[in-house]
């Protein structure tokens, strides 16, 4: 495990579009060490397509100002004992560099988006298209980190014609400090990305005990991360207990 982003316990709870916000990270803070508030469309087209998306009835935050909104919401955590994370969507740079900097003067982690799916999103060169175009990812990163934010990007595997590895050792290039990574159903992946960085590895989907937990530690992950039932208590008693257990932390506890 490389470490270079270090929360404890090594578990998060991962973004949740529309409902992760200061309050959910809040009701985690006892059994999770970090907390990806978001996601947040922060541009002018990344922001159209969020509410298209409201309007087939999905979540999404749509502040007026998503700026102040992701300094207020990392505001209210300011006394919570999690490592708080804002998970960001752009369709252009500018606006990342500017959230990067909020989430640096607030000791927030940022984490772009490279993960949705939803058309209206991939049509406007955000969420999964970025995948695709590793580049402009790279850039995303480059100019985030420049800020002195610690950075990072989540992604998801079985995306045709994108090698995770190859994609991985970019973003380090690029500055990135970890990758929280949707292994879908290629958990093997997570080996992969593993032994292609030095990247701090968070491995996501499907962690919902001691079973899922052993598997992503074997296969060399710093963490894990829990999605939809992360604002459900009974789910992150059982993960944290796992999480205790695989990572050799049930003395500390």
């Amino acid at each position: 495990m490389t470490g270079h982003v270090p929360f404890a316990p090594p578990l998060a709870l991962a973004s949740l579009s529309g409902e992760a916000d200061a309050d959910w990270a809040r009701a985690g803070a006892d059994y999770a060490g970090a907390a990806f508030l978001g996601g947040i469309a922060l541009d002018a087209d990344s922001r159209a397509a969020a509410r298209d998306l409201v309007e087939r009835d999905r979540n999404e935050f749509l502040p007026a100002d998503p700026l102040a909104f992701i300094d207020r919401e990392l505001e209210a955590l300011a006394d919570v004992p999690i490592q708080p994370a804002f998970n960001v969507r752009s369709a252009t740079v500018e606006p990342i560099a500017e959230a990067a900097r909020v989430c640096r003067d607030r000791d927030a982690f940022l984490e772009l988006n490279a993960h949705c799916r939803q058309d209206e999103l991939c049509a406007v060169g955000c969420g999964e298209t970025l995948l695709r175009d590793g580049d402009r990812l790279a850039g995303y990163v480059e100019r985030a980190a420049d800020t002195g934010a610690t950075v990072g990007a989540k992604v998801r595997a079985e995306v045709p014609g994108v090698d995770l590895p190859a994609l991985a050792r970019t973003l380090e290039r690029a500055g990135a400090d970890f990758v929280h990574v949707d292994a879908m159903d290629s958990e093997s992946v997570i080996a992969d990305v593993v032994d292609a960085t030095d990247l701090f590895v968070i491995a996501n989907n499907g962690v919902r005990g001691d079973e899922t937990v052993r598997e992503y530690v074997e296969y060399g992950a710093d963490a894990v991360s829990v999605g939809r039932p992360s604002d459900d208590p009974r789910v992150l008693e059982r993960v944290r207990s796992a999480v205790d257990r695989q990572f050799g932390l049930e003395t500390v506890r």
